[in-house]
């Protein structure tokens, strides 16, 4: 049985997910030519980089937005993509759930992903209407409705499809902590919505004074990972690193496994 294993020893984030996934082996042209069927080419571009943190060598992903001006997004920080676009000008800015179902059921990417892309918004919408006390059609995605969230979140989609695992495990999933400013003001680590989508999810906390699990990351464990266990109980084939953008005291990377676990009938052998 094929498995993926998500070590989130230093959280996860939309961007590290994607590069630790090409850097298992996902195929980078084809990721792009999914991509391109939700006609967004106009409003971003992926920048996909090898890169090192703390003597790892893995992959970077940037979602770069092409009407953004340069230092904006804080590329040379660790993205924050889920808590900081309110600042961002442009007609994106804004697009609520039902704009983004349009747009990934209006694209002609396959079934699987349309449904694990709407899955893992879905996990986010429930939490921010939530922790906002609105309901899902009021919830203005000034956080996720920005073009990078959409192809983080398709993108990992994307991903997992290629890889097609048939078990997908996660550890307990690293928060960092401390506190973030957001358009709100300032709030603490794990952010509201994060926490929200991880509820029932084995956490840690406190590794670093940073944020170091996004909503967006939160929720694709949350819609994806059918068991949450620090034991590893398969046989690794492959591994993955996907780099953060935040140099911290450990190093800022998202490690992935591809491997095989005996099936009770192999066992019985």
């Amino acid at each position: 049985m094929k498995v993926l294993y998500y070590d989130c020893f230093c959280g996860i984030s939309g961007d590290m997910n994607i590069g630790a996934l090409l850097d298992l082996g996902v195929d980078e042209n084809y990721l792009r030519q999914e991509l391109s069927k939700l006609n967004l080419a106009a409003e971003y571009e992926l920048k996909i980089k090898k890169d090192k943190k703390a003597g790892i060598n893995g992959t970077r992903v940037d979602v770069v937005l092409k009407q953004e001006t340069i230092g904006s997004h804080g590329h040379n920080t660790q993205k924050q993509p889920d808590m900081s676009h309110d600042h961002k000008q442009g007609h994106h800015d804004h697009r609520n759930l039902k704009d983004i179902e349009n747009i990934i059921n209006k694209s002609s990417l396959n079934a699987s992903v349309k449904k694990t892309s709407l899955d893992i918004f879905m996990k986010i919408a429930e939490a921010e209407a939530k922790v906002h006390g609105s309901s899902l059609d009021e919830v203005h995605f000034h956080e996720v409705g920005a073009v990078d969230s959409i192809i983080d979140i398709t993108g990992a989609a994307i991903c997992l499809d290629f890889l097609k695992a048939d078990k997908i495990i996660a550890s307990a999933v690293q928060l960092g902590g401390g506190f973030v400013k957001c358009a709100h003001g300032i709030i603490p680590i794990p952010a509201p919505a994060t926490i929200e989508i991880l509820k029932d999810i084995p956490i840690k906390t406190g590794i670093v004074p940073f944020e170091t699990t996004t909503p967006t990351g939160a929720a694709i464990l949350a819609a994806n990972v059918s068991t949450f266990t620090d034991n590893m109980t398969f046989s690794v084939s492959k591994i993955g690193y996907g780099i953060g953008h935040r140099d911290l005291e450990i190093p800022n990377v998202l490690r992935v496994y591809l491997g095989s676990e005996k099936t009770n009938k192999d066992s019985e052998k």
